[in-house]
C-alpha cells in the first residue's frame, strides 16, 4: 500500500542508488594529478559529490580558470568513464525496493548531480531507460542545491511538495528538497557523515536501501 501522504520518491543515483562513490573520489583524484592541482583529501571530494561537474571542481579549486576547468573535467570523464565500463553496482535492496514502490502505485524520479550523458549511460546498463517517470541532471537545470530540478519534476507530475520526498546522501539533496518545500529522507551510508545531513531534519534517516520500503508500509 502506499504511504497516504507521499506520491512522488525522488532519488539521487551516486551514493543512494549506485554505489559508485569511490570512483567518483578516484576521478577526482586523477584529474587533479593530471591537471597540475593539489590532491584534496577523500572527505573533501567526498564533500562535493550532488553538485555538478564545474561546481564541484570549482568548491575544491577555487582558483581554477576557466580553460583549465575544461581540461579537468576532459580527465575526470575520461578516467570515470573508463571505469565505468563495468557500471557501478546497485546497492543492495535497490533493485527490490524500487519495483516494490512502482507496485505501491509511487511514481519515481531521479534528480541528479551527474550529467546527462552520463546518466543515460547508467540508466542504459541498467535497462531503466524509461524506468523512472522523469530524471533530471545538473547540466540540464540548476545544480543542487537549487530547488529548480525539483520543481521541474514536480510540475511534470502534477505533484506538489508535501506530497513528495527527496532521498539523498548529501546535505546538497536534503537543502534542495528544503528549498522546494519538501520532505526529505537522509541515506547514511553514501558520500556525506549523517551528522552533515541531520542539520536538514530529514524524515527519516536510514542505514540500508530497504529501510524506507519498510518505513513507508508502516505509516500506509
Amino acid at each position: 500500500m502506499r504511504h497516504p501522504d507521499y506520491e512522488l520518491l525522488i532519488f539521487d543515483w551516486d551514493g543512494t542508488l549506485a554505489d559508485s562513490i569511490g570512483r567518483i573520489v578516484e576521478a577526482m583524484h586523477v584529474a587533479s594529478e593530471r591537471s597540475g592541482f593539489e590532491l584534496r583529501d577523500d572527505s573533501a571530494v567526498k564533500g562535493i559529490i550532488g553538485l555538478g561537474l564545474p561546481e564541484a571542481i570549482r568548491t575544491l579549486y577555487p582558483e581554477i580558470g576557466d580553460d583549465e576547468l575544461i581540461a579537468f573535467r576532459g580527465h575526470y570523464a575520461d578516467h570515470y568513464i573508463a571505469a565505468e565500463a563495468v557500471p557501478s553496482p546497485l546497492f543492495e535492496g535497490v533493485a527490490e525496493s524500487l519495483e516494490s514502490f512502482r507496485a505501491d502505485g509511487y511514481r519515481l524520479a531521479v534528480a541528479t548531480g551527474k550529467a546527462r550523458r552520463g546518466l543515460d549511460r547508467v540508466l542504459r546498463a541498467h535497462g531503466w531507460e524509461d524506468y523512472f517517470d522523469i530524471t533530471r541532471a545538473a547540466d540540464e537545470t540548476a545544480s543542487k542545491p537549487h530547488p529548480l530540478m525539483l520543481e521541474q519534476i514536480l510540475a511534470h507530475c502534477g505533484v506538489e511538495p508535501a506530497q513528495a520526498l527527496m532521498v539523498g546522501d548529501s546535505s546538497f539533496d536534503l537543502q534542495m528538497a528544503r528549498n522546494a518545500g519538501m520532505g526529505s529522507v537522509a541515506v547514511s551510508y553514501g558520500a556525506q557523515p549523517v551528522e552533515a545531513l541531520q542539520v536538514f531534519e530529514p524524515r527519516l534517516t536510514i542505514d540500508r536501501f530497504s529501510q524506507l520500503h519498510a518505513w513507508l508500509g508502516q505509516q500506509a
